[in-house]
């Protein structure tokens, strides 16, 4: 476990097929592709300490956590299925993990409550380019225990937030024939002020998946409240989850989104 920093970046890649766990568009499943440069393959480290370091690790792109179940994989996989979930005490247990490393070499088995694993799919047909979590069958099996090896790639800190993704693929996000074609959500907004208590709160309907069209929209809402020019929203994927500066467009589910925005330069 110590080798993982509280608060760090990592890429995990899979030893056996060399892709990388992959938070899905959808905001539920994880995958591996061989992408390794989106931030959809990164993941940041959150370490629990309450019975023991635990290793707690949520997507970069979403905020949602990495988690176990006890939903049976789908064909093609084995065991059972390995998500994206929202860190709240219903689903506290199943996004813990326990890091087993290698003596001599740079990678790492992670083990669920259960004692289960993660393990990394075939590659060869991309409906079973998946991950789920499984038992060792038998630890002398070579092929077997290297699917559930994972080399773990540190990504050195960098100052500042990534642009945002320009919107694309609409070019005329003012008319009423392409609002109503795009999907709906609602996003659920609390603005944190200096201190860290939370001062504002709203909710507002909002059409398509950009990131940078949710930056004005918030804007216009929040210019006569608040520094605008410092404006950073951030995902909050549950009650207990951190918050992940959201600099990818939102995911493809229709989900009620929940939010925080901040004012960089605050202690906050």
């Amino acid at each position: 476990m110590d080798r993982f920093q509280d608060g760090e970046h990592v890429r995990l890649r899979s030893r056996v097929h060399g892709t990388y766990l992959h938070a899905d568009e959808d905001g539920h499943g994880v995958s591996l592709p061989r992408r390794g440069a989106s931030m959809n393959a990164v993941w940041s480290v959150h370490i629990y300490h309450r019975d023991g370091p635990q290793l707690l690790l949520y997507s970069a792109a979403y905020g949602s956590y990495l988690a176990a179940t006890d939903a049976r994989a789908p064909p093609g996989h084995r065991g059972f299925r390995a998500v994206q979930c929202d860190y709240d005490r219903r689903h506290m247990e199943a996004i813990k993990w326990h890091a087993v490393w290698a003596e001599s070499e740079n990678y790492v088995v992670l083990r669920d409550v259960a004692g289960r694993c993660l393990r990394a799919n075939k590659r060869y047909l991309s409906r079973n380019n998946g991950v789920s979590v499984d038992g060792i069958d038998d630890i002398n099996n070579v092929s077997t225990m290297m699917h559930l090896h994972w080399f773990v790639e540190l990504i050195p800190a960098r100052d500042g937030l990534p642009p945002l993704p320009r919107p694309i693929g609409h070019p005329f996000p003012g008319t009423g024939i392409v609002t109503a074609v795009l999907p709906s959500r609602m996003i659920v907004y609390v603005r944190e002020g200096a201190d860290g208590s939370r001062i504002t709160r709203g909710s507002f309907n909002f059409r398509g998946r950009s990131v940078f069209r949710l930056r004005k929209k918030l804007v216009r809402r929040l210019r006569a409240i608040m520094d605008v020019s410092k404006l950073v929203v951030c995902v909050e994927a549950g009650a207990f989850g951190r918050l992940t500066p959201l600099v990818v467009d939102l995911p493809r589910s229709r989900h009620n989104l929940h939010i925080v925005v901040i004012e960089a330069g605050t202690p906050v």
